[in-house]
């Protein structure tokens, strides 16, 4: 027992300190730019787009969802899976590691909103539920250019796939999936307002 709570510690320490490796903050600077003072104010990918371009955009999105596999990987090696929990390691690799980036360590506990990082757990926890999500992602953004609303659909629609018989997850993985969602909703709550009022901005590739 005391061997398992040691690693769950370490799990958890690390996942965090990788989650905090914020990638828009740390590709910012070598633009002499913190994302966090334009735009949004959002320390995220599609901030980083607006505010610096592609470039700047795609190591973003290279970093954010390294950070989530390396967690949830280590997590798998350190703790593996647990007699009627399962993969305890990958969630809380995975999890720490979204806590990380959004409250991160090493940049004032401001950082992104968890999207990405959200999504490379949820793949390397299950690729079927990963795929259906991003497909949901990409399907909600491509008809209202809203990333906001398709990161906040995608989010909501983890635990309800997590619960379907077909994809055979236990109580544990479902609260798992219920946490990281409600996680990204909260991260969300800025957004959420702006597209009630109708002033939520929309994703343009053009732009």
């Amino acid at each position: 027992m005391e061997s398992y709570i040691v690693k769950i510690l370490c799990v958890a320490v690390l996942g965090y300190l990788l989650g905090s490796v914020n990638s828009s903050l740390i590709v910012g600077r070598f633009y002499g730019i913190d994302v966090r003072n334009y735009g949004s104010g959002n320390a995220g990918t599609t901030n980083t787009l607006r505010t610096m371009g592609k470039t700047a955009a795609l190591l973003v999105v290279v970093g954010d969802l390294l950070k989530g596999v390396i967690a949830c990987l280590a997590g798998m090696y350190i703790i593996g899976d647990v007699p009627g929990i399962g993969n305890l390691g990958g969630m809380i690799g995975g999890t720490t590691a979204i806590f990380g980036h959004n409250w991160p360590l090493y940049f004032g506990f401001k950082g992104g909103k968890g999207a990405l990082t959200s999504l490379a757990v949820a793949f390397l926890m299950d690729w079927r539920i990963g795929l259906i999500l991003l497909a949901i992602f990409l399907v909600i953004v491509a008809v209202t250019r809203y990333v906001s609303l398709g990161s906040i659909c995608g989010g909501l629609s983890f635990p309800v796939l997590s619960a379907l018989p077909v994809f055979n997850k236990n109580l544990p993985f479902i609260i798992f999936a219920v946490v990281l969602a409600v996680s990204l909703v909260l991260m969300h709550r800025s957004n959420i307002g702006r597209i009630l009022k109708g002033t939520e901005s929309k994703f343009s590739i053009k732009k």
